[in-house]
Protein backbone atom coordinates (compact mmCIF):
# COMPACT_ATOMS: atom_id res chain seq x y z
CA UNK A 1 0.00 0.00 0.00
CA UNK A 2 1.80 3.45 -1.44
CA UNK A 3 0.63 6.09 -1.60
CA UNK A 4 0.30 8.61 -4.72
CA UNK A 5 -0.32 5.08 -6.52
CA UNK A 6 -2.75 3.57 -8.98
CA UNK A 7 -5.76 2.47 -7.25
CA UNK A 8 -5.55 -1.08 -8.68
CA UNK A 9 -2.31 -1.63 -7.86
CA UNK A 10 -2.90 -0.30 -4.07
CA UNK A 11 -6.00 -2.34 -3.82
CA UNK A 12 -3.91 -5.69 -5.19
CA UNK A 13 -1.64 -4.79 -2.48
CA UNK A 14 -3.72 -4.41 0.35
CA UNK A 15 -5.74 -7.06 -0.63
CA UNK A 16 -2.66 -8.95 -0.53
CA UNK A 17 -1.97 -8.13 2.53
CA UNK A 18 -5.61 -9.40 4.41
CA UNK A 19 -5.23 -12.57 2.45
CA UNK A 20 -1.76 -12.71 4.49
CA UNK A 21 -3.18 -11.92 7.34
CA UNK A 22 -5.66 -15.17 6.95
CA UNK A 23 -3.12 -17.07 6.53
CA UNK A 24 -1.61 -16.16 9.65
CA UNK A 25 -4.34 -16.45 11.43
CA UNK A 26 -5.10 -19.66 10.28
CA UNK A 27 -1.35 -20.84 11.23
CA UNK A 28 -2.31 -20.29 15.05
CA UNK A 29 -3.37 -24.16 14.51
CA UNK A 30 0.05 -24.71 14.98
CA UNK A 31 0.25 -23.16 18.72
CA UNK A 32 -2.77 -23.43 20.17
CA UNK A 33 -4.73 -26.09 21.26
CA UNK A 34 -7.16 -27.39 19.21
CA UNK A 35 -9.77 -27.08 22.15
CA UNK A 36 -9.28 -23.70 22.44
CA UNK A 37 -12.90 -22.25 21.64
CA UNK A 38 -12.65 -19.53 23.87
CA UNK A 39 -9.89 -18.06 22.30
CA UNK A 40 -12.22 -18.51 18.60
CA UNK A 41 -15.21 -16.98 20.08
CA UNK A 42 -13.49 -14.06 21.25
CA UNK A 43 -11.42 -13.59 18.15
CA UNK A 44 -15.25 -13.88 15.76
CA UNK A 45 -16.23 -11.49 18.73
CA UNK A 46 -13.51 -9.17 17.95
CA UNK A 47 -13.58 -9.70 13.95
CA UNK A 48 -17.19 -8.40 14.51
CA UNK A 49 -16.63 -5.34 16.12
CA UNK A 50 -13.69 -4.37 13.83
CA UNK A 51 -16.12 -4.90 10.90
CA UNK A 52 -19.00 -3.02 11.94
CA UNK A 53 -17.15 0.26 12.67
CA UNK A 54 -14.99 0.03 9.73
CA UNK A 55 -18.76 -0.51 7.69
CA UNK A 56 -19.34 2.53 9.14
CA UNK A 57 -16.23 5.07 9.24
CA UNK A 58 -14.31 3.75 6.13
CA UNK A 59 -17.47 3.14 3.66
CA UNK A 60 -20.64 4.42 4.59
CA UNK A 61 -20.07 7.70 5.95
CA UNK A 62 -17.70 8.58 3.03
CA UNK A 63 -21.05 7.50 1.20
CA UNK A 64 -23.16 9.85 2.72
CA UNK A 65 -21.06 12.08 1.81
CA UNK A 66 -20.70 11.76 -1.58
CA UNK A 67 -24.45 11.30 -1.82
CA UNK A 68 -25.17 14.34 0.04
CA UNK A 69 -23.71 16.41 -2.79
CA UNK A 70 -25.54 15.09 -5.57
CA UNK A 71 -29.21 13.98 -4.16
CA UNK A 72 -28.85 16.69 -1.43
CA UNK A 73 -32.14 15.46 1.18
CA UNK A 74 -32.98 12.53 -0.87
CA UNK A 75 -29.33 11.18 0.38
CA UNK A 76 -30.24 8.83 1.95
CA UNK A 77 -31.49 7.07 -0.93
CA UNK A 78 -28.63 5.46 -2.99
CA UNK A 79 -26.84 5.03 0.22
CA UNK A 80 -30.11 2.52 1.69
CA UNK A 81 -30.24 1.39 -1.57
CA UNK A 82 -26.84 -0.13 -1.69
CA UNK A 83 -26.72 -1.11 1.41
CA UNK A 84 -29.86 -3.63 1.16
CA UNK A 85 -28.19 -4.66 -2.10
CA UNK A 86 -25.32 -5.60 -0.45
CA UNK A 87 -27.03 -7.11 2.32
CA UNK A 88 -29.23 -9.35 -0.39
CA UNK A 89 -26.09 -10.20 -2.19
CA UNK A 90 -24.03 -12.30 0.53
CA UNK A 91 -27.83 -13.58 1.16
CA UNK A 92 -28.31 -14.98 -1.98
CA UNK A 93 -25.11 -16.65 -2.28
CA UNK A 94 -25.81 -18.24 0.70
CA UNK A 95 -28.28 -19.68 -1.17
CA UNK A 96 -26.48 -20.25 -4.00
CA UNK A 97 -23.52 -22.49 -2.60
CA UNK A 98 -24.69 -26.35 -3.52
CA UNK A 99 -26.22 -28.56 -1.23
CA UNK A 100 -27.22 -25.22 0.74
CA UNK A 101 -30.25 -24.11 -0.03
CA UNK A 102 -32.69 -22.98 2.74
CA UNK A 103 -30.44 -24.17 5.33
CA UNK A 104 -28.30 -22.97 8.10
CA UNK A 105 -25.14 -23.60 8.70
CA UNK A 106 -22.43 -23.59 10.92
CA UNK A 107 -18.72 -23.95 10.29
CA UNK A 108 -18.42 -26.07 13.64
CA UNK A 109 -21.66 -28.14 12.89
CA UNK A 110 -20.12 -29.02 9.22
CA UNK A 111 -17.18 -30.57 10.73
CA UNK A 112 -18.59 -32.07 13.63
CA UNK A 113 -20.82 -34.09 10.93
CA UNK A 114 -18.14 -34.69 8.31
CA UNK A 115 -16.23 -36.30 11.07
CA UNK A 116 -19.31 -38.75 12.34
CA UNK A 117 -19.42 -39.52 8.83
CA UNK A 118 -15.89 -40.63 8.76
CA UNK A 119 -16.50 -42.31 12.13
CA UNK A 120 -19.39 -44.24 10.69
CA UNK A 121 -17.12 -45.30 7.95
CA UNK A 122 -14.58 -46.54 9.94
CA UNK A 123 -16.59 -48.32 12.16
CA UNK A 124 -18.54 -50.04 9.29
CA UNK A 125 -15.13 -51.18 8.02
CA UNK A 126 -14.13 -52.40 10.92
CA UNK A 127 -17.05 -54.57 11.27
CA UNK A 128 -17.29 -55.92 8.09
CA UNK A 129 -13.62 -57.36 8.11
CA UNK A 130 -14.40 -59.09 11.66
CA UNK A 131 -17.45 -60.24 10.03
CA UNK A 132 -15.58 -61.88 7.23
CA UNK A 133 -13.78 -64.52 8.90
CA UNK A 134 -17.10 -66.15 9.57
CA UNK A 135 -19.51 -67.20 7.71
CA UNK A 136 -22.75 -65.60 9.04
CA UNK A 137 -23.74 -62.17 9.87
CA UNK A 138 -27.94 -61.21 10.93
CA UNK A 139 -30.21 -63.31 11.97
CA UNK A 140 -33.51 -63.17 8.67
CA UNK A 141 -37.48 -64.17 9.79
CA UNK A 142 -38.57 -65.95 6.63
CA UNK A 143 -42.85 -65.77 6.15
CA UNK A 144 -43.13 -68.93 7.99
CA UNK A 145 -41.56 -67.34 11.52
CA UNK A 146 -38.52 -69.47 11.64
CA UNK A 147 -35.25 -67.50 12.28
CA UNK A 148 -32.10 -68.16 10.14
CA UNK A 149 -29.11 -67.20 9.32
CA UNK A 150 -28.25 -64.65 6.18
CA UNK A 151 -24.83 -64.97 4.68
CA UNK A 152 -22.24 -62.49 5.33
CA UNK A 153 -21.91 -61.69 1.17
CA UNK A 154 -25.66 -60.86 0.73
CA UNK A 155 -28.09 -58.60 0.80
CA UNK A 156 -32.16 -58.71 1.20
CA UNK A 157 -34.16 -58.29 -2.03
CA UNK A 158 -38.27 -58.54 -1.97
CA UNK A 159 -37.66 -60.20 1.58
CA UNK A 160 -35.36 -63.27 -0.10
CA UNK A 161 -31.79 -63.40 0.82
CA UNK A 162 -29.53 -62.93 -2.22
CA UNK A 163 -25.81 -63.47 -2.50
CA UNK A 164 -23.30 -60.77 -3.84
CA UNK A 165 -20.95 -62.24 -6.43
CA UNK A 166 -18.72 -59.22 -5.86
CA UNK A 167 -17.55 -58.75 -2.32
CA UNK A 168 -16.55 -55.67 -3.15
CA UNK A 169 -20.34 -54.07 -3.08
CA UNK A 170 -19.75 -54.12 0.91
CA UNK A 171 -18.08 -50.54 0.23
CA UNK A 172 -20.48 -48.71 -1.51
CA UNK A 173 -21.89 -47.29 1.74
CA UNK A 174 -18.03 -46.29 2.49
CA UNK A 175 -17.87 -45.03 -0.97
CA UNK A 176 -21.09 -42.89 -0.99
CA UNK A 177 -20.17 -41.34 3.15
CA UNK A 178 -17.04 -41.03 1.55
CA UNK A 179 -18.23 -38.54 -1.04
CA UNK A 180 -20.37 -36.74 1.80
CA UNK A 181 -17.66 -36.16 4.05
CA UNK A 182 -15.46 -34.66 1.02
CA UNK A 183 -19.22 -32.17 -0.04
CA UNK A 184 -19.36 -31.35 3.50
CA UNK A 185 -15.46 -30.10 3.83
CA UNK A 186 -15.83 -27.98 0.28
CA UNK A 187 -19.09 -26.82 1.70
CA UNK A 188 -17.08 -25.32 4.52
CA UNK A 189 -14.38 -23.71 2.33
CA UNK A 190 -16.84 -22.04 0.14
CA UNK A 191 -19.28 -20.68 2.90
CA UNK A 192 -16.12 -19.06 4.24
CA UNK A 193 -14.81 -17.84 0.80
CA UNK A 194 -18.25 -16.19 -0.51
CA UNK A 195 -18.12 -14.24 3.15
CA UNK A 196 -15.06 -12.70 2.23
CA UNK A 197 -15.61 -11.45 -1.77
CA UNK A 198 -17.46 -8.50 0.10
CA UNK A 199 -14.38 -7.81 2.38
CA UNK A 200 -12.04 -7.94 -1.21
CA UNK A 201 -14.81 -5.03 -2.63
CA UNK A 202 -14.96 -3.09 0.29
CA UNK A 203 -10.71 -2.89 0.12
CA UNK A 204 -11.00 -2.42 -3.80
CA UNK A 205 -13.89 0.71 -3.73
CA UNK A 206 -12.12 2.01 -0.54
CA UNK A 207 -8.78 3.00 -2.56
CA UNK A 208 -10.91 3.34 -5.70
CA UNK A 209 -12.74 6.10 -4.27
CA UNK A 210 -9.67 7.86 -2.76
CA UNK A 211 -9.77 11.56 -3.99
CA UNK A 212 -13.94 11.33 -4.84
CA UNK A 213 -14.44 13.38 -1.54
CA UNK A 214 -13.11 14.84 1.15
CA UNK A 215 -13.98 11.41 3.53
CA UNK A 216 -12.67 9.93 0.83
CA UNK A 217 -8.88 9.98 1.62
CA UNK A 218 -5.76 7.47 0.99
CA UNK A 219 -6.01 7.00 5.18
CA UNK A 220 -9.26 5.85 5.22
CA UNK A 221 -8.24 3.71 2.79
CA UNK A 222 -5.39 2.06 4.39
CA UNK A 223 -7.59 2.33 7.79
CA UNK A 224 -10.19 -0.17 5.84
CA UNK A 225 -7.52 -2.39 4.64
CA UNK A 226 -5.67 -2.63 8.58
CA UNK A 227 -9.13 -3.10 9.38
CA UNK A 228 -10.34 -5.64 7.44
CA UNK A 229 -7.19 -7.93 7.81
CA UNK A 230 -6.98 -7.67 11.73
CA UNK A 231 -11.15 -9.42 11.39
CA UNK A 232 -9.31 -11.75 8.87
CA UNK A 233 -6.91 -13.04 11.52
CA UNK A 234 -10.12 -14.46 13.78
CA UNK A 235 -11.20 -15.80 9.86
CA UNK A 236 -8.65 -18.10 9.09
CA UNK A 237 -8.37 -19.27 12.59
CA UNK A 238 -12.00 -19.91 12.66
CA UNK A 239 -11.79 -22.80 9.66
CA UNK A 240 -8.05 -24.26 10.82
CA UNK A 241 -8.63 -24.42 14.90
CA UNK A 242 -11.91 -26.51 14.11
CA UNK A 243 -10.45 -28.63 11.37
CA UNK A 244 -7.83 -29.21 13.74
CA UNK A 245 -10.24 -30.37 16.42
CA UNK A 246 -11.64 -32.67 15.19
CA UNK A 247 -8.21 -34.92 13.83
CA UNK A 248 -7.38 -33.27 10.61
CA UNK A 249 -3.78 -32.48 10.19
CA UNK A 250 -2.57 -29.21 11.16
CA UNK A 251 -0.62 -28.50 7.73
CA UNK A 252 -3.71 -29.30 6.16
CA UNK A 253 -5.84 -27.59 8.53
CA UNK A 254 -3.93 -24.43 8.11
CA UNK A 255 -4.15 -25.57 4.20
CA UNK A 256 -7.90 -24.61 4.07
CA UNK A 257 -7.99 -22.19 7.13
CA UNK A 258 -5.63 -19.72 4.22
CA UNK A 259 -7.75 -20.53 1.04
CA UNK A 260 -10.65 -18.84 2.18
CA UNK A 261 -8.83 -15.46 1.54
CA UNK A 262 -7.32 -16.02 -1.90
CA UNK A 263 -10.46 -14.50 -3.31
CA UNK A 264 -9.68 -11.24 -2.01
CA UNK A 265 -7.48 -10.25 -4.18
CA UNK A 266 -9.69 -10.93 -7.85
CA UNK A 267 -12.48 -9.25 -5.96
CA UNK A 268 -10.30 -6.00 -4.54
CA UNK A 269 -9.59 -5.55 -8.14
CA UNK A 270 -12.75 -5.73 -9.67
CA UNK A 271 -13.74 -3.17 -7.01
CA UNK A 272 -11.11 -0.60 -7.74
CA UNK A 273 -11.45 -1.02 -11.72
CA UNK A 274 -15.64 -0.59 -11.17
CA UNK A 275 -15.36 2.33 -9.44
CA UNK A 276 -12.69 4.31 -11.48
CA UNK A 277 -14.53 3.70 -14.68
CA UNK A 278 -18.18 4.28 -13.13
CA UNK A 279 -18.12 7.03 -10.80
CA UNK A 280 -21.54 7.99 -10.48
CA UNK A 281 -21.99 4.49 -9.00
CA UNK A 282 -19.64 5.29 -5.71
CA UNK A 283 -22.25 6.10 -3.11
CA UNK A 284 -23.84 2.61 -4.38
CA UNK A 285 -20.37 1.27 -4.23
CA UNK A 286 -19.59 2.06 -0.66
CA UNK A 287 -23.07 1.46 0.90
CA UNK A 288 -22.89 -2.05 -0.96
CA UNK A 289 -19.71 -2.90 0.60
CA UNK A 290 -20.79 -1.83 4.00
CA UNK A 291 -24.12 -3.83 3.73
CA UNK A 292 -22.31 -7.06 2.91
CA UNK A 293 -20.05 -6.64 5.96
CA UNK A 294 -22.71 -5.97 8.25
CA UNK A 295 -24.42 -9.03 7.25
CA UNK A 296 -21.89 -11.06 7.55
CA UNK A 297 -21.59 -9.52 10.70
CA UNK A 298 -25.08 -10.39 12.16
CA UNK A 299 -25.76 -13.74 10.18
CA UNK A 300 -22.42 -15.02 10.83
CA UNK A 301 -19.83 -13.54 13.02
CA UNK A 302 -22.25 -13.58 16.32
CA UNK A 303 -24.02 -16.71 15.33
CA UNK A 304 -20.62 -18.60 15.49
CA UNK A 305 -18.83 -16.43 18.24
CA UNK A 306 -22.31 -17.19 20.91
CA UNK A 307 -22.32 -21.48 20.23
CA UNK A 308 -19.69 -22.56 22.64
CA UNK A 309 -21.77 -20.76 25.80
CA UNK A 310 -19.34 -17.82 25.70
CA UNK A 311 -21.21 -15.00 24.41
CA UNK A 312 -19.25 -12.45 26.73
CA UNK A 313 -16.51 -13.05 25.90
CA UNK A 314 -17.26 -13.05 22.64
CA UNK A 315 -19.09 -9.53 23.63
CA UNK A 316 -16.48 -7.51 25.09
CA UNK A 317 -13.86 -8.97 22.03
CA UNK A 318 -16.60 -7.37 20.17
CA UNK A 319 -16.38 -3.78 22.26
CA UNK A 320 -12.94 -3.87 21.68
CA UNK A 321 -12.49 -4.65 18.33
CA UNK A 322 -15.19 -2.02 17.65
CA UNK A 323 -12.91 0.65 19.79
CA UNK A 324 -9.54 0.12 18.20
CA UNK A 325 -11.50 0.50 14.61
CA UNK A 326 -13.01 3.54 16.00
CA UNK A 327 -10.03 5.36 17.11
CA UNK A 328 -7.75 4.61 14.08
CA UNK A 329 -10.13 5.92 11.79
CA UNK A 330 -11.24 8.96 13.64
CA UNK A 331 -7.73 9.36 14.67
CA UNK A 332 -5.73 8.24 11.90
CA UNK A 333 -7.90 9.09 9.16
Amino acid sequence: MIPDRDPVLQSLLASLFTWGVTALGAALVFILPSNSKKVLDVSLGFAAGVMTAASFWSLLAPAIEIAETKFEQWAFLPVAIGFALGAGFVECSDHFIPNCVNTELSLINIITDEVDTKNTVRTTKTTTDEDRSSSQRYRVDDNNGVLRHRPVNSRMINNEVHELDNPTQHSETSYAAGNLSWRRLMLLITAVTVHNIPEGLSVGVGFGSIGKTKMATYEKAFNLALGIGLQNFPEGLAVSLPLAGFGYPKWKAFLYGQLSGMVEPIAAIAGAGLVIMMEPILPYALSFAAGAMIYVVFDSLIHEAGRNGNEKLASFGAVLGFLIMMCMDVGLG
